[in-house]
Order: C-alpha cells, then sequence, then structure tokens
C-alpha cells in the first residue's frame, strides 16, 4: 500500500530536450516548466520515477519544485533507462 501522488503539472508546452547538450540551456529550458498540484508531499519522503535518465536536468528540476514548493522531507530518484550523454 504505497501511495501515489501524480501531483506534477507543466506550466506551459515543454521544449524537446533531446538536441540540446548544452548542461545550462537544459536548465534554462526547465525553468519554471514544472509546478505542484496541491500540497500531497509536504515533510513526506518521495519517490520520483522517470523512464528516461540523460543529464539528469528534467529530475533536478522536479526535485527542486518537490523539495522547495512542495516541502518534501526527502527525494529520491528511480529510472528505468540510462541513455549516452554528451557531457
Amino acid at each position: 500500500n504505497i501511495p501515489v501522488a501524480n501531483c506534477i503539472v507543466t506550466t506551459r508546452p515543454p521544449t524537446q530536450l533531446k538536441g540540446v547538450v548544452d548542461p545550462q540551456r537544459r536548465r534554462e529550458l526547465l525553468e519554471g516548466l514544472y509546478a505542484l498540484n496541491g500540497d500531497p508531499v509536504r515533510g513526506r519522503r518521495v519517490l520520483l520515477f522517470d523512464d528516461l535518465f540523460r543529464s539528469g536536468s528534467t529530475m533536478n528540476a522536479i526535485t527542486n519544485v518537490l523539495m522547495g514548493q512542495g516541502g518534501a522531507a526527502s527525494v529520491h530518484t528511480f529510472t528505468i533507462t540510462r541513455t549516452r550523454s554528451n557531457q
């Protein structure tokens, strides 16, 4: 009985990051893209799932929202696939 909270929403249509290799540019494109829908994570430990890990930019952006705006006690991440990075 593990609770699931689908609480991350996008604030605008996302930009495709596949061809963006510059880490700073990836962070800029993700800035303000994600927001929290509700307050289900305050003080809780969160396990964040993503299907693909390339640079970690997306997970970092969402983790920042969960910890900052959401007040999560901690965020741990899990991915299914890791791709090669040009970094």
